[in-house]
């Protein structure tokens, strides 16, 4: 089934950064919604829009045909579909449930496992680009499941992103993610590295970033976050904590494999430290902290 704003009620469970903008998108695209958050008030912009508040993710499920969640931890994913009152109980047949948490693939498999119980379709499909790509819908969606249900969804995936990629079954999105976090993690040490020295060289950032960016050294990471660090921005676009959590999953997994990841650990050690001094709130781009802290 064609999934059109004439027969779809999306759900929407997880208002942050991040889930507001994409929310607002579907919104926009004409899409009738249900929203739950922990908190309401965070959702309060999308219900002036016409979103329908819920006290619950069951109720949301219990009134929805398209769910998605978009929330912190691991820990969070399980209490929104397994907890009281949460999204499996209430599951209605032939729904679909999509998870742009990053999170667990084993938790991604146990979610695909309940909703297939219940005669429902489960994707993994967490994405990549932070506040901007949120805001622009120019995520990448990294996508674990059944492809029947990919293909379904792929039109509201495209609401939201550009770069939408099937990785294959359950829990496979999630993997993926990994990948793009690992990579993630020694890039930020190398921009935050290299815009320290391109200062300590009494050079122009600006200059230095124009012939870097356009050069190897190009990511987006040094494009976009770059420009924040000269200007002390360091409000998130994505949290400190919660990259730390995606590091933490990353490497236990990569042990489980038998893999050895020294770079990712370091990474999470230096991260580990920020948070430690009170930056656990602050974008990732604030990892340059440690750098004017280490001035003589």
């Amino acid at each position: 089934m064609k999934l059109t704003p004439g027969n779809t009620k999306i759900g929407f469970i997880g208002i942050g950064v991040m889930g507001k903008s994409v929310a607002g998108r579907l919104l926009d695209a004409g899409y009738a919604m249900c929203v739950h958050n922990r908190t309401r008030h965070k959702a309060q912009g999308l219900i002036e829009r016409g979103a329908v508040w819920k006290d619950s993710p069951g109720a949301v499920a219990g009134e929805c045909n398209v769910i998605f969640t978009m929330v912190g931890f691991p820990s969070d994913v399980e209490k929104v579909y397994f907890g009281g009152q949460g999204i499996i109980g209430c599951l209605r047949r032939g729904s679909y449930v999509i998870d742009l948490t990053t999170s667990s693939p084993d938790i991604a498999v146990r979610i695909h496992e309940a909703a297939g119980a219940k005669g429902a379709l489960a994707l993994d499909a967490p994405v990549s680009g932070g506040d901007v790509g949120a805001r622009e819908g120019r995520l990448s969606i990294m996508v674990g499941g059944d492809r029947e249900a990919f293909e379904a969804v792929l039109p509201l995936f495209q609401l939201m992103g550009t770069n939408i990629v099937f990785q294959g079954g359950p829990g496979s999105g999630q993997h993926t993610k990994m990948c793009n976090q690992i990579a993630i993690a020694a890039n930020m040490l190398g921009v935050c590295e290299a815009i320290a020295y391109a200062e300590k060289a009494g050079l122009d950032i600006q200059s230095v970033l124009k012939s870097i960016g356009g050069g190897a050294a190009a990511s987006w990471s040094l494009s976009n976050l770059a420009p924040r660090i000269i200007r002390r921005d360091f409000a998130p676009g994505f949290f400190v904590k919660h990259f730390i959590k995606d590091m933490t999953i990353a490497a236990q997994a990569a042990r489980a494999m038998g893999l050895a990841t020294p770079g990712l650990d370091l990474a999470k050690s230096r991260y580990e430290q920020l948070a430690r001094q009170g930056g656990a709130d602050d974008g990732t781009q604030a990892l340059y902290k440690l750098y004017l802290q280490a001035r003589p």
